[in-house]
């Protein structure tokens, strides 16, 4: 399939793609910090596709808002040190971050939780398409969170 053909020059009061890209995905990102998940589910299609860190994808809006609640009640979390890049097109992003946390319940398959806290480093790909976030795959490493959280 060839590439798609390289997006129209943005006009003054337009900008690139790539930039409004940036600026969903910080926006993304600022809510998820905010603890404001409805403005983070605004960002989101109806049909976003959610991959999970070493688990399995989750499809659809109201799957995203019911993994977020159950993720609310066993973490407390914000990031630091965002950094976000897209391709010239709007329709990629990555970010990178620090994730730090506290574990507050114990989640199935992973060890008690007592309040501990952690701090590791985390990436994301996004897909975007009609100024909304169709996926969202986040990747960060377990072993390491799990050795924090378990020393």
């Amino acid at each position: 399939m060839p590439n798609p053909a390289p997006p129209a020059p943005p006009t003054r009061d337009q900008p690139t793609p790539r930039a409004a890209t940036e600026a969903l995905v910080r926006a993304y990102y600022a809510a998820f910090n905010a603890g404001d998940r409805a403005a983070m589910c605004a960002l989101l299609a109806e049909d976003v596709a959610h991959d999970v860190n070493q688990g399995g994808r989750r499809n659809g809006l109201a799957a995203f808002k019911a993994f977020m609640a159950q993720m609310d009640a066993a973490y407390e979390e914000r990031l630091e040190d965002l950094v976000v890049m897209a391709d010239a097109t709007g329709q990629r992003a990555a970010a990178e971050f620090v994730v730090v946390g506290r574990y507050l319940r114990t989640e199935p398959g992973l060890p008690e939780a007592r309040g501990q806290p952690y701090r590791l480093p985390a990436g994301a790909f996004l897909a975007i398409e009609g100024g909304r976030i169709t996926r969202v795959s986040t990747h960060y490493n377990l072993p390491a969170w799990t050795a924090q959280v378990s020393a």
